[in-house]
């Protein structure tokens, strides 16, 4: 592919660049050698991801003419994994990856595992027409018949289910049925995350939608001479005409060999709902199987719900950070005028309540911000009745606060001590011309020239915006301090990454991650190291029509149905007095999705321990039941509600 040539950065600020970002990287590492054991708990092997092409490759969007000028930046998303079990083997070892350079979403096994089935990609009518473009992929149970389906979600229109064939037993085309979750619909959306969570407490797993340009726009159709919908954000900081997110109540489905599921659009229920939203979450903070909300919003302030519904009845309440004397305005949550791009929760400092972590922009003489470690003051009770968000921003303290231009952001126990790890998506757009002072003039603009295109600097393909950053893997030190170990692990290649999903795809206890790459090849990382600390892999699944508070443990292993639980949550204790605590994930963060089976390190617990488990779910009838199971280290399947 050929570049238009512009100019390069000046090489005296090239190299104040270059000596800036050594600093930075100095800074966030630690010194060499302060844990020579440090390659024996993280050790990972890199295997390349599948993507079919259809059409051959491409490296940039075809816009409608206005936007071509800007294409490097309009084609900088699209990039997502999922890892997932389709076929019911207790391992993650199925692969959807959602790739721009072919414009499709592909379905293969994970590499290293078994070939048990060509891979192929998902249709949803015309995908390969460039007037759509698919972003996501979210393993998910629409229909609760026990199998997976698929949801694929695009720019240009929609989301499609592809719900499973109950006669179908092998992966192929010929096993989903194609069903429009919204039938009759002619609305554009341009979606960026989707999360299946129970947001009215029914027992039925409803969809929220992160969207992101406006409704109805024409945006990826090159044959348009002006799309009067379209228009870019009002503001760098405070804009609100995006696309409007979405909230889709489940009102039932049916199964068989033609499938259905049905949807009603209770969008209004969602308060500040236009603000470009690249990442959504769903956490249940108050531990009454409702889950808030939290979205990550691109030129907006990110905003905190807490979920109020009732069966049928959708309500939030928008939660405000307090500020202090000392508090910037952007350290509060509500009040940001960061660029969030991705969320994901845990307890970060070990107090026993979860924390948020936010990816935002960080890129030094690019746009640098700081990303967000919410960290949760335990006033839960005492603050969100009065519309206040309990939780201060720690990022600068805990040493997380920068890494580049960041997106997804996966927690995840990889060396087994009980401690979970963070791995972070970065960097933007790569190729040849460096263009950050063009975006740090975009930046400084005033807001009034912001949603006109013809008055942005140009950003062609071609142009190189911290395009070439590592990914991050920040681990945990003793007290509450990160460092990002990246480099020293030896996982910081260059490029520009979207997504990170996790699972432990060959089944052998240790987790793994994958990688979606912009344009670029994507990568499974399989965990090898020979020093872990012993795991817990908990399977929660909900048999069809469970409503009961029985549970069956299970060996994990193939031919169990069930549903996987999201919003259920699992807390272990462990021998030595320290309770872990996970709740299963219904595809938080930006388009990738981690494998929704919990994985708790168990350091040196014996392997015969006998670990209580307390357990928490809503069933198919609403209501919530609680059971407590004795399970030992390795891998389990639960069954809730199984009589």
């Amino acid at each position: 592919m050929t570049f238009p040539q512009r100019r390069h950065v000046p090489g005296l600020v090239a190299a104040v660049v270059v000596a800036a970002l050594a600093v930075q990287t100095a800074a966030m590492a630690g010194g060499p050698g302060d844990d020579p054991g440090l390659r024996g708990r993280f050790d990972f092997q890199r295997q390349a991801l599948t993507a079919k092409a259809v059409d051959g490759f491409r490296f940039v969007r075809e816009l409608q003419p206005d936007y071509r000028r800007i294409e490097a930046w309009v084609s900088a998303t699209g990039s997502a994994v999922a890892l997932t079990d389709l076929d019911g083997a207790g391992t993650a070892r199925d692969v959807c990856l959602t790739d721009p350079r072919t414009n499709t979403v592909t379905l293969s096994p994970a590499p290293g595992t078994p070939p048990r089935f060509q891979p192929f990609t998902l249709e949803a009518g015309p995908v390969r027409d460039r007037t759509i473009a698919p972003m996501g992929c979210l393993p998910v149970d629409l229909n609760e018949d026990g199998r997976l389906d698929l949801l694929t979600y695009y720019w240009g229109r929609t989301p499609i289910a592809h719900l499973r064939k109950e006669s179908q037993t092998e992966l192929s085309p010929a096993a989903f049925a194609t069903v429009e979750l919204l039938p009759g619909s002619t609305e554009r959306w341009a979606s960026s995350s989707v999360v299946a969570t129970d947001v009215d407490a029914d027992g039925h797993l409803d969809l929220v939608v992160g969207n992101y340009m406006p409704d109805g726009n024409r945006l990826l159709d090159a044959t348009v001479a002006q799309d009067e919908k379209m228009e870019m954000h009002s503001s760098m900081s405070a804009a609100a005409n995006g696309g409007r997110n979405r909230l889709l109540r489940w009102t039932g489905a049916g199964g068989g060999d033609s499938p259905t599921v049905r949807f009603a659009d209770d969008s209004a229920a969602l308060p500040q709902a236009t603000s470009w939203t690249l990442a959504v979450g769903a956490h249940d903070f108050d531990r009454d199987q409702r889950p808030e909300l939290y979205f990550a919003n691109d030129f907006g302030p990110d905003y905190l719900l807490r979920n109020d519904s009732r069966p049928g009845q959708v309500k939030f309440t928008v939660l405000h950070g307090e500020k202090g004397f000392l508090t910037p305005k952007s350290k509060a949550i509500g009040n940001d005028s960061f660029k969030g791009m991705g969320v994901a929760f845990d307890d970060m400092n070990g107090d026993g309540h979860t924390d948020i972590f936010v990816s935002n922009l960080t890129a030094p003489f690019g746009l640098l911000e700081t990303h967000f470690a919410w960290i949760n003051t335990g006033r839960w009770t005492q603050d969100a009745p009065r519309g206040i968000a309990p939780f201060e921003d720690r990022a600068d303290q805990m040493r997380v606060s920068r890494s580049g231009w960041s997106w997804d952001a996966k927690f995840g126990d990889f060396d087994g001590d009980g401690n979970r790890e963070l791995v972070q998506a970065t960097g933007f757009v790569t190729g040849e011309t460096n263009l950050w002072p063009q975006v740090q003039e975009l930046a400084m603009g005033n807001d009034l020239i912001q949603r006109h295109v013809g008055l942005w600097p140009n950003l062609p393909a071609g142009a190189d915006v911290s395009g070439r950053e590592h990914n991050a893997f920040f681990v945990r030190g003793p007290g509450e301090e990160w460092t990002n170990e990246s480099a020293r692990l030896g996982i910081d290649e260059p490029g520009a990454s979207r997504g990170i999903a996790t699972g432990d795809v060959d089944g052998d206890g240790r987790l793994d991650f994958a990688v979606a790459n912009q344009y670029a090849e994507s990568y499974l990382h399989t965990n090898k190291c020979t020093s872990c600390g012993r795991t817990l892999s908990l399977q929660l699944l909900l048999p069809p029509n469970a409503s009961t508070n029985s549970t069956k443990v299970l060996p994990a292993g193939p031919g169990q149905l069930g549903s996987p639980a999201a919003g259920a949550t699992a807390s272990v204790r462990l021998p030595d007095g320290r309770v872990l605590r996970q709740e299963v994930d219904g595809g938080n963060g930006h388009a990738s999705v981690s494998s929704p089976v919990l994985h708790f390190g168990l350091g040196a617990t014996p392997e015969n321990a006998d670990l209580p488990v307390e357990l928490a779910w809503r069933d198919r009838t609403g209501t919530v039941q609680r059971a407590t199971v004795t399970v030992r280290p390795g891998r389990n399947t639960v069954l809730l509600g199984a009589s």
